[in-house]
């Protein structure tokens, strides 16, 4: 087994502050790890590439989403299969292995004294928020300051979502973060949240369902939680999308938000030169940012005419030295238990290769930037209607202007009411939680909210959403956001088996 070091201990903005050291068991062997980083990035760190092996074909699985949406790095911790190793935080003493294919239960816990007895707990709260990222921070502390109690669940071990990778500054007013990096506004509102007494946490830990009678079921490593809220958010974000192309599922190819998991939040290099296919804002903020972590980027392909995201960020990237190759797209990877070559080729204007134009890469990165998709299924599986946008990325719920769904007192906001930036999520974040306020709090509460969300409402749709550049999120949105009118038409005619309140 390669023991390498990957880490980083030098970077231009950030400061990686490690906790201590532990130990670990990996397929017998002893591994140095910090307190503070997922079994997954403690082993990429020391060089392990491959996390397991599929299930059907028996081919190598590594690093692709690094949020707990894929199955690329499920492994057996302490002889329970199945784990999602990028959502489990190192500890002294455990074992790991990795799995061909799907994991067995019949071993019983290999470590001593690692067997846990799972204690169920009964929670009543007036707001349950599922996810942390940019929406579910701010619906948290919006409905908090509303005296509501709020229950916030993250199936992370640690709240901040997307916001705690990104390290470029956002744009826009200080009211809304500007020129904020994204780690720092997480940071803001997990010093909030800690503040209040009024908001219980619990990361680590994963909805499962929500059940008749306005019950939601949660699971951590030793708690079942059964939750009854008066209102659910929904803020369970977006996850990555792939692209179909021969070995498109080696180690080595992974998205561009797995890559930012890896290399800004844990502070691990994820490889030494890198190909980056799609070239939208996240694209060229990832591309600038491996090149602050010491990666070289050998180029940017685009199978469009043009690229899809801000000049400015071109402008950076190609200022060092990064080609942006429009009209290009992957062909095929290369490697064996890794990505070792990428091949790329123009296209013409119906995107078929064109021959003759293919260009090889030595590469032992190919980053996926090419879109997310809606992570709706809480809000599918609660019976919520949904409709196929594809200007917002996939699945999304029907909602009104407050953001409810047509699953009475379920609201939907973020990346998994339709894809979009992190300002809006905030938005909406906000406006959900206002909403909800406006029916649980007294009279003057209420009144108070209800035109709080209504100036909200005016600057996120005629303001915020009136840039050109925002122009297909706000079209997507326009298509699913209905009157409430329509929305008691839609509940009479596809009725949803669960409802809050």
């Amino acid at each position: 087994m390669p023991q390498i070091d990957r880490r980083i201990y030098e970077h231009p903005i950030l400061s990686f502050h490690r906790g201590r050291k532990v130990v670990f068991y990996f397929e017998g062997q002893p591994i140095e790890a910090y307190e503070g980083e997922s079994v997954a990035v403690a082993l990429y760190a020391v060089g392990v590439d491959v996390f397991g092996w599929s299930p059907k074909l028996g081919r190598p699985r590594g690093a692709f989403c690094m949020i707990g949406k894929c199955s690329s790095c499920l492994m057996s911790i302490n002889g329970i299969p199945n784990v999602r190793a990028c959502r489990y935080p190192v500890k002294d003493g455990i074992v790991v292995e990795r799995q061909r294919g799907w994991g067995s239960l019949d071993k019983a816990p290999v470590a001593e004294g690692m067997e846990k007895q799972v204690v169920r707990e009964n929670i009543e709260t007036d707001v349950l928020v599922v996810g942390s990222g940019p929406a579910g921070l701010e619906a948290t502390i919006t409905a908090a300051k509303y005296g509501l109690n709020v229950v916030i669940v993250e199936n992370h071990y640690k709240l901040g979502g997307q916001l705690v990778k990104q390290t470029h500054k956002f744009f826009g007013n200080v009211e809304l973060f500007g020129g904020y990096r994204g780690f720092q506004i997480a940071e803001e509102y997990i010093k909030k949240i800690m503040a209040s007494n009024n908001i219980r946490v619990i990361t680590g830990a994963s909805i499962y369902g929500v059940f008749r009678g306005g019950y939601v079921g949660a699971v951590s490593e030793d708690k079942h939680y059964i939750i009854k809220p008066r209102a659910l958010i929904v803020a369970t974000g977006a996850q990555e999308r792939y692209l179909d192309f021969p070995n498109n599922d080696l180690p080595g190819v992974i998205g561009a938000g797995g890559l930012q998991t890896i290399m800004n939040e844990y502070g691990v290099k994820p490889g030494d030169s890198a190909l980056i296919v799609g070239s939208g804002n996240v694209g060229l903020i990832v591309a600038y940012q491996m090149l602050q972590a010491g990666v070289k980027v050998q180029a940017i392909v685009e199978i469009m005419p043009e690229i899809g995201g801000w000049f400015v960020h071109a402008a950076k990237v190609r200022r060092l030295g990064v080609p942006i190759l429009t009209r290009h797209t992957i062909k095929y990877v290369e490697g064996d238990t890794r990505a070792r070559k990428a091949v790329v080729t123009a296209v013409d204007d119906k995107f078929n290769f064109v021959p003759g134009t293919e260009k090889e890469f030595d590469v032992d990165i190919v980053v996926l930037a090419v879109g997310l998709e809606p992570d709706s299924r809480l809000a599918v599986q609660a019976g919520a209607v949904v409709k196929y946008v594809p200007e917002l990325g996939g699945l999304v719920p029907v909602r009104n202007k407050y953001l409810e769904t047509t699953v009475r007192n379920m609201f939907i906001a973020g990346d998994a009411s339709g894809v979009e930036e992190a300002t809006a999520a905030i938005l909406e974040g906000r406006i959900a939680s206002l909403a909800i306020a406006s029916k649980l709090c007294d009279s003057t509460k209420a009144s108070q909210a209800i035109e709080e969300a209504e100036k909200v409402l005016k600057f996120l749709w005629e303001e915020y959403r009136a840039s050109p550049l925002l122009a297909r999120a706000r079209k997507g949105k326009e298509m699913v956001t209905v009157s409430d009118e329509e929305l008691e038409e839609l509940r009479k005619k596809f009725p949803a088996p669960v409802s809050f309140g």
